[in-house]
Order: C-alpha cells, then sequence, then structure tokens
C-alpha cells in the first residue's frame, strides 16, 4: 500500500466520515454508464463505472459500501480512505474497496482530480465477503479510462448491444488484471483461503508461514510486497471484513460476532473495529 497522508506536510481538512456524504460540485464533470441502461454490464455484475474529472468540494462518503468499489487516479490528485486512514491517491495508483466497509474519497483544495472507477453489485464475487482487503496499489489506468468512455459513447450513439459487449469485456479484462493479486503470489492463496475457513481460530505467524511453506520473515515480505501490509494486519482486515459484514446482515450479537472472528475480548473488538471502519460495531449496526 502507498504512503499514508502526511498530516504535517500537507494540512488537508478531511470530511466528516460519520455520515453519508455525495457533493460533486459546480466544477465537477462525471462521465457515468450504469447497469439499468446497459445489459453488459448487469451481465457482469457491475452496478456502474465512470470517468470524473472532479474539483472541489467533490466529496464521498459511504458508511456501509453495498458493493466493491475500484478507483484508478488518471490525473491530478485526491485523497482516499481505506483501512481506516488517510491516502495520497495519485496518477497511475488503484484503490479497492470491499463491501461493507467505511469508503469515503475527496478532491484536494486547488487540485483537479480526474479518475476511473467501477462499482460492483453486491451480488458480484468481486463484492463476496472476504474476496480482497482494501488496498492502494500501483495501476496505469489509461486504458481502463478509454474503455469505459468508449462504451459511455457507445451508449449515447447507436447502443449496440454486441458493440457495448466488447466494450464490457475490455473492461473486464483489466478489473481481472487489478483483482488478482493473491493469484499472482500462489504461496499466498493457501494461506487465507485458509484463514477466511476458519477466522475464529488463534492464528500465529508461525501458523501462516507453515501454510504458505516458507519462513515468518520470508511470508512478511511477501504479504508487503502483494497487500501491502504485514500478515497481522492483513488478518485482521479479512476478520474485521468479515464482522461488518455479519452486523450488516445478521441479528447476531455484537459479542457472538466478534467472536466468530477470533476476538475474545469485545473491546479489543470494538477498538479494531473502529480503527479499520470509523465505527463502532453498535453504531455501525444502526447504519
Amino acid at each position: 500500500m502507498c504512503a499514508p497522508y502526511d498530516a504535517q506536510a500537507m494540512p488537508i481538512k478531511h470530511p466528516d466520515i460519520s455520515q453519508e456524504t455525495h457533493v460533486l460540485g459546480d466544477d465537477t464533470v462525471q462521465t457515468v454508464v450504469r447497469a439499468e441502461q446497459c445489459d453488459a454490464l448487469a451481465a457482469r455484475h457491475i452496478a456502474h463505472v465512470a470517468v470524473v474529472d472532479a474539483a472541489a468540494p467533490y466529496t464521498i462518503v459511504r458508511t456501509n459500501l453495498s458493493g466493491a468499489f475500484l478507483q484508478v487516479c488518471l490525473a491530478g490528485e485526491g485523497q482516499t480512505l481505506l483501512d481506516g486512514r488517510w491516502y495520497a491517491h495519485k496518477p497511475g495508483t488503484v484503490s479497492f474497496a470491499p463491501a461493507h466497509v467505511l469508503h469515503a474519497f475527496h478532491a484536494v483544495p486547488g487540485k483537479r482530480w480526474r479518475m476511473a472507477w467501477v462499482r460492483f453489485r453486491s451480488d458480484s464475487m468481486r463484492s463476496v465477503d472476504g474476496a480482497m482487503a482494501p488496498t492502494l496499489s500501483p495501476f496505469d489506468g489509461r486504458v481502463l479510462e478509454h474503455a469505459i468512455l468508449g462504451l459511455s459513447g457507445e451508449m449515447q450513439g447507436a447502443a449496440d448491444p454486441g458493440t457495448c459487449a466488447v466494450w464490457v469485456d475490455v473492461i473486464e479484462r483489466y478489473l481481472s488484471r487489478i483483482l488478482e493479486p493473491l493469484q499472482r503470489e500462489p504461496r499466498l492463496l493457501p494461506v487465507w483461503n485458509a484463514v477466511k475457513a476458519d477466522l475464529a481460530r488463534d492464528w500465529s505467524l508461525a501458523d501462516l508461514a507453515g501454510l504458505a511453506n516458507t519462513s515468518e520473515e520470508h511470508l512478511r515480505r511477501l504479504c508487503q510486497k502483494n497487500l501491502g501490509r504485514s500478515p497481522g494486519k492483513q488478518l485482521a482486515t479479512l476478520r474485521i471484513a468479515h464482522a461488518a459484514h455479519l452486523l450488516a446482515t445478521t441479528s447476531e450479537k455484537i459479542e457472538a460476532i466478534a467472536h466468530s472472528v477470533g476476538y475474545v475480548n469485545p473491546f479489543a473488538f470494538s477498538n479494531t473495529f473502529k480503527r479499520l471502519t470509523g465505527f463502532r460495531p453498535s453504531d455501525y449496526r444502526k447504519k
């Protein structure tokens, strides 16, 4: 994951993340294609795609993201909240926010921010609980931008279903290239599959390294390179992502949910949940 925002080097005022916010501003221009308009997007379980040229006060806060969200910075700079921390979102980087997490982003005053995004529907495999952790990683999104604009142009013209399907296939190919970090490092795949199958277990670093058939130090390096976080932080992220899913979709008691994802101490669970989502579990459930 890229370096987090440095409050001392760049004092930027971030929005209130305690409530849903959707502010475009007069200087923001959006090109959006939605699944309601395009059968090819609906078939891929994509809610909508967009290219946005934004300027302050452009601000989006989603307190319970129902479907996963991918966003590529094309030019300029914005700020994106992931894992409970603000990051500078600059050209050549892509962010991914799983479903059922706190997610926010905003333009920086005095700077334009051009981006492309893809919002997945809640029934997409990319939105499945635990499919992927929040991440900010390198990716040149210019071809994805062109594919989205090509689809938009076709929708505004002949809207030929076959041509639209071709554009959506191109979009899907680039999404697959971005969203398969675990498959690029096969040693990590059995590790996190085993963890997701038994989140309540008291996993040690030695346990995880054994699943990867590598040393503990090498596992740290693999996780940092491929996931942008340590094994311990990845474990916490998967646990809290599943807990958020349960809070949003079931009526289970919070203490029972904490135990089911490996937290014996409800207070420790609540603190970790707030650090990663911005909310206490009880407040998250209310929202």
